[in-house]
C-alpha cells in the first residue's frame, strides 16, 4: 500500500460509540491506583534501600535492571494471556478485578525487608522485587489494552489517555506530596514506610475496582473482519515487529520512562543534598504536576488542530527549554521550581499523547498484515517501559555509585554531588533531544482516517 497516497485522499471514518464522563474518569483512576504505588515506589524505593536498609546504591541498580529485562519478557506471556481470555466481562477488564488485591499486598511486602545479613537482605529484595513487578505486569497490560477495547475512535483514545494521564498525575503528586511527611510523622523508621505504603495500597486496590466497575469493552476484531484470539504467537511477533509505528514508539517509550525513572529517582537526592532539605521533594513535586494538571486540560484541542505526533513534539521541546533556569544556579530553590515547572507544561503533551499513540498502531497493523493482538501490542510496549524503567534506574543507580555517592554518611563528597546535578539536569536533555530524533519519522496521524475506513469496508 502507498502510505503517502492516502494520506491525502478524503475519508469517511466510521462513527464509534459515545463514551460518557463517569466511564473516562473510571479509566484514569487505574492510572491513579497504579502511580499511587508505581510512581512511589520509581521516587522513593531506591532512597529507602538506601538510607534506610543500607544496601549500595548500584546494587539496587542492578537488581532492578535485571528485574526489568525479565518482567518485560514476562508481558509478552501476559499479553497472549489478554487475547486469549474470554469471560462475560470481556478480556481485559477481569485481570483489573483479579490482580488488585495482590498488587496492594505485594507493594507492601518490598518495604518489610527483614532485619537479617546483606546478602539475605539483597535475596528478599530481588524475590519481592520480582514478585511486585510480575502482579504490576498482569494488571497493567489488561489496562493498557483496555483503552483500545473501549473505542477506535483516535480522538477518544487521546481523550482516555488525558484522563489517564491527568490521574496518574495527581497519583505522583499525592506521592511526592505526603510520602516523606507520613513517613517522617510515623517516625521515620522502616516501620514508617511499611505503614504509610499500606495506606498507598489499599488506596490503589479500591480505585483498581472502581475502574472495573465503570468501564466497558465494546471492540473487537469482528469489527473490521480480522481474526485475534487465535493469532498463533510466530505470526502476532513478525506482524509486530514488522509495523514500523510500533517500533518507534515502543523506542519512544523505552526512552521516555528511563527519562521519567531518572528524574523520579533523583528528585529526593537533589532535595537532600543540593537544597538541603528531603522535605522539599514535595514542593518540587507540586511544581512539576500543577502545570501538568492544567496544560492536560488544555491538550485536547490541540491534538485535535494538530495531532497527537505533533504535540508530543511540542511537549518535548519545551521540557527542553526548561533547562535553562536552572543553569543559573542550581542551589536556589526557586529557579529550580521554575525549571521543573517548566518542564511540568512540556510533560502533559508527552504523557497526554503517548498511550493513544501505541493504541492506534493497532490498526495499523490490523490494516498491514491483517492481524489484530491488542494484548500482544500493548505487552511489547509495555516491554518498552519496563526496560526504559529498570535503564533509568540502573543508571541512577550506577551513577551515585560511581560517583562516590554513600548513603549512610550525612555529608556527600564534591564528586557525589557533582554526579546528583548531572543526573538531575544534563540527563534528561540528553534523552529529550533523542525522544525528538525517534518521533521525527512517526506519520501515522495523517493516514489514521483511511486506516479506519478501510477496515470498516473489509469489514463490510
Amino acid at each position: 500500500m502507498n502510505e503517502e497516497m492516502t494520506s491525502t485522499q478524503t475519508t469517511s471514518v466510521p462513527e464509534q460509540p459515545k463514551i460518557l464522563f463517569l466511564e473516562k474518569v473510571g479509566y484514569g483512576a487505574g492510572d491513579l491506583a497504579s502511580n499511587l504505588l508505581y510512581a512511589a515506589i520509581g521516587s522513593f524505593l531506591i532512597f529507602f534501600y538506601t538510607d534506610s536498609i543500607g544496601i549500595s546504591a548500584g546494587i539496587i541498580g542492578t537488581i532492578m535492571l535485571f528485574s526489568r529485562v525479565f518482567d518485560g519478557v514476562t508481558d509478552i506471556g501476559m499479553g497472549l494471556l489478554v487475547d486469549k481470555t474470554s469471560t462475560k466481562h470481556g478480556k481485559a477488564r477481569p485481570w483489573i478485578l483479579w490482580m488488585a488485591i495482590p498488587f496492594a499486598l505485594t507493594a507492601i511486602s518490598m518495604f518489610t525487608v527483614p532485619d537479617v545479613s546483606t546478602v539475605w537482605k539483597i535475596v528478599y529484595i530481588v524475590i519481592t522485587y520480582n514478585l511486585f513487578s510480575l502482579i504490576y505486569t498482569a494488571i497493567n497490560i489488561p489496562y493498557g489494552v483496555l483503552n483500545s477495547l473501549i473505542t477506535q475512535d483516535a480522538y477518544d483514545r487521546s481523550v482516555l489517555n488525558i484522563f489517564r494521564n491527568f490521574s496518574a498525575t495527581i497519583g505522583s503528586m499525592i506521592i511526592g506530596v505526603l510520602t516523606m511527611p507520613i513517613v517522617n510523622a510515623f517516625g521515620g523508621e522502616q516501620s514508617s514506610w511499611i505503614m504509610t505504603f499500606t495506606i498507598f495500597s489499599i488506596a490503589a486496590a479500591l480505585l483498581f475496582y472502581f475502574t472495573f466497575r465503570t468501564t466497558k469493552e465494546r471492540v473487537g476484531a469482528a469489527v473490521s473482519g480480522s481474526k485475534s484470539t487465535n493469532v498463533p504467537l510466530g505470526k502476532g511477533l513478525k506482524a509486530l515487529f514488522s509495523n514500523k509505528y510500533w517500533l518507534i514508539m515502543v523506542s519512544l517509550s523505552i526512552i521516555g520512562f528511563m527519562n521519567l525513572s531518572i528524574s523520579a529517582g533523583i528528585g529526593i537526592y537533589y532535595a537532600k543534598y543540593i537544597l538541603g532539605n528531603e522535605e522539599l521533594i514535595g514542593v518540587l513535586t507540586v511544581a512539576q504536576i500543577l502545570p501538568t494538571l492544567i496544560g492536560l486540560f488544555l491538550i485536547a484541542p490541540i491534538i485535535k488542530r494538530f495531532g497527537k505526533r505533533n504535540t508530543m513534539m511540542i511537549g518535548l521541546f519545551v521540557t527542553m527549554i526548561g533547562v535553562i533556569p536552572i543553569l543559573f544556579n542550581p542551589e536556589n530553590v526557586w529557579l529550580v521550581v521554575v525549571a521543573i515547572a517548566i518542564r511540568g507544561i512540556g510533560t502533559a503533551p508527552v504523557g497526554g499523547t503517548i498511550f493513544a499513540m501505541i493504541a492506534d498502531t493497532i490498526e495499523y497493523g490490523e490494516w498491514k498484515y491483517g492481524v489484530r493482538t491488542e494484548g500482544l501490542v500493548y505487552s511489547a510496549g509495555s516491554f518498552g517501559t519496563k526496560v526504559g524503567s529498570g535503564l533509568g534506574a540502573a543508571i541512577l543507580g550506577w551513577m551515585l555509585s560511581f560517583g562516590g555517592y554513600i548513603g549512610s554518611v550525612a555529608i556527600q563528597s564534591e564528586a557525589a554531588i557533582f554526579t546528583i546535578k548531572f543526573i538531575a539536569i544534563a540527563v534528561p536533555l540528553i534523552l529529550s533531544i533523542v525522544q525528538v530524533i525517534l518521533l521525527s519519522f512517526h506519520k501515522l496521524d495523517k493516514i489514521y482516517p483511511k486506516i479506519l475506513a478501510d477496515l470498516e469496508a473489509r469489514c463490510g
